[in-house]
């Protein structure tokens, strides 16, 4: 991680509480979660890979994006991540039966069919 942090310095992020970078003049928080990778108790098994220079990030889907977010709504009635959820579904095709299926096991399934009733009044008429 200190070859992580010197880049992210030399960016002129900084290093905040645990694992969390900020920079000073954005809104970005970059956050370094602990392995292995899941989303509530769903492990993720593949992620979207981008090539920048001679790097590769791995990403989350859209799809995982959202389940991400409702996992801090589900857990910690984030609403901010409720709504964040809300935009990313809306601006992109997500897998809406993976995310049912991951909340009925999260035993969220109450909370998802507030956010499918939100999504869907949201995008009415577009």
């Amino acid at each position: 991680m200190d070859r992580v942090e010197e880049a992210l310095e030399e960016l002129e992020f900084h290093k905040e509480t645990g694992r969390y970078f900020s920079h000073p003049d954005k809104e970005l928080v970059i956050e370094f979660p602990p392995g292995p990778l899941s989303i509530g108790n769903y492990p993720v098994s593949h992620v979207k890979t981008m090539i920048i220079g001679n790097s590769t990030l791995n990403l989350l889907t859209p799809t995982q994006c959202v389940m991400d977010r409702l996992a801090a709504f589900y857990h910690w009635d984030d609403t901010q991540s409720l709504e964040q959820a809300l935009i990313v579904a809306g601006l992109h095709d997500v897998d809406m039966e993976c995310i049912a299926e991951w909340s009925i096991k999260e035993g969220k399934i109450e909370l998802f069919n507030r956010f499918r009733a939100y999504l869907d009044t949201s995008t009415m008429g577009h």
